[in-house]
């Protein structure tokens, strides 16, 4: 118990610590000092960590409607050398995290790599504010306006974005891979009607919807005390700004318990059955992405109200400027189009998609057809076994693979 107490308390410092420190400080006037590295090809993803498994891969760039530029990843061929003959498939990470998330696991373990070798069009997507998605057409990120948006803009223009690009290239409808936020993100389009016409499935991984019934302890105390608020009050409005300050800082805090760093995250996923704990170096040689401290907010406005609804202002002339009304709009799940082919998968010990929260997305989703969602269940799985866990490809990427093929 008392190792469990030192555990929460040093995620919470690490929260507070990763909101403060970074390789940025502001000035007196809220502009940052520092400028961010620019990202060439040849050390993009494709080269990375692609290429060097054996797999052929492009870069691509897509631009938003409100101005940021994406990169995109494609792997059209397997390992094999033989050109995909099955639909694209779209892969959308989580928070704190890029399109690495399906790659860094060995070929055989990784979904990106899984569903190349499957006879899949891999595309690979990477949300604003990531190390590889860091352009705009008139901002920097060393502006603050750059970070002024949430999952509502990932759902509104990201989402949409990657979606139309691939639709265009490949001339196909398109199957998507929506992992944690990456699932909310869907939702949300899905029950605004966006995107629908250009896929033809939605695989939602770990999905994050109802988020008021998690059970990591951490994160319900940062959403309550309103942590998030408050760095965003100060100033701060790119959260995680330096990935290389929080490994070292996890990987001190891990030294010190003398403890495995899986242990550490547990308070915040859970406990993870099935990773390899071997590759946890790699995962933090290359996360924690960015994301805006307004997103956090938006998060932890859906973790005490319960409501998936646009983000709220808090104050309602603001609302109302930007609604129409005092309130945020809701995003309404009962309005995904019943026909609509929808996997999801949770794992029950799985603290940030908890079961019960699942649960009520389903009763929104009780009137779906039946032939159309395929929900798959697993006691033993936590939060980054879905990206992570080593027996993934037999207990959740082949079942969808089949579900994939049925539709």
């Amino acid at each position: 118990m008392a190792n469990t107490a030192v555990i929460i308390l040093f995620s919470i410092v690490l929260l507070c610590i990763t909101a403060t420190q970074g390789r940025k400080t502001l000035h007196q006037n809220n502009e940052w000092l520092t400028s961010y590295p620019v990202v060439d090809d040849i050390d993009g993803i494709c080269k990375t960590m692609v290429e060097t498994q054996g797999y052929t891969c492009e870069e691509h760039k897509v631009t938003t409607e409100d101005g940021y530029i994406l990169s995109l990843q494609r792997m059209p061929v397997g390992r094999s050398g033989k050109k995909a003959d099955k639909p694209p498939v779209l892969l959308q990470h989580g928070i704190f995290a890029d399109a690495i998330t399906w790659l860094f696991n060995l070929p055989d373990e990784s979904l990106g790599f899984i569903l190349a070798d499957n006879g899949y069009d891999v595309w690979l997507a990477n949300t604003r504010g990531t190390k590889y998605s860091s352009g705009h057409t008139s901002l920097d990120p060393n502006d603050m306006a750059y970070w002024d948006w949430s999952w509502d803009e990932l759902a509104s223009y990201d989402l949409p974005a990657f979606v139309q690009y691939v639709y265009n290239q490949t001339g196909q409808k398109v199957h998507y891979v929506g992992y944690s936020l990456g699932a909310l993100m869907a939702l949300a389009a899905f029950s605004q009607g966006q995107v629908l016409n250009m896929l033809r499935s939605a695989a939602l991984l770990g999905p994050t919807a109802h988020m008021n019934q998690i059970t990591s302890l951490p994160i319900k105390i940062a959403a309550e005390s309103f942590i998030a608020d408050a760095v965003y009050w100060l100033g701060l409005r790119e959260f995680i700004p330096n990935g290389q300050v929080e490994a070292k800082f996890v990987e001190d805090i891990c030294n010190t318990l003398h403890m495995n760093c899986l242990k550490l995250i547990t308070p915040f996923t859970g406990p993870n059955c099935c990773i390899n704990s071997s590759r946890i170096d790699v995962f933090l040689d290359h996360e924690p992405q960015p994301t805006a401290t307004k997103n956090l907010i938006h998060l932890s406005q859906m973790i005490r109200t319960g409501n998936i609804a646009k983000y709220d202002y808090d104050v309602q002339e603001q609302n109302m400027q930007n609604y129409g009304q005092p309130v945020p709009p809701p995003y309404d799940m009962t309005e995904i189009p019943n026909e609509f082919p929808l996997f999801l998968s949770n794992g029950g010990q799985d603290m940030l998609s908890d079961v019960k929260d699942l649960q009520v997305l389903l009763n929104d989703l009780k009137d779906h057809d039946g032939n159309k969602l395929v929900v798959l269940f697993k006691e033993d799985y936590a939060h980054l076994d879905y990206a992570m866990g080593v027996n993934a490809n037999q207990m959740i990427y082949d079942p969808m693979m089949a579900f994939f093929k049925d539709n």
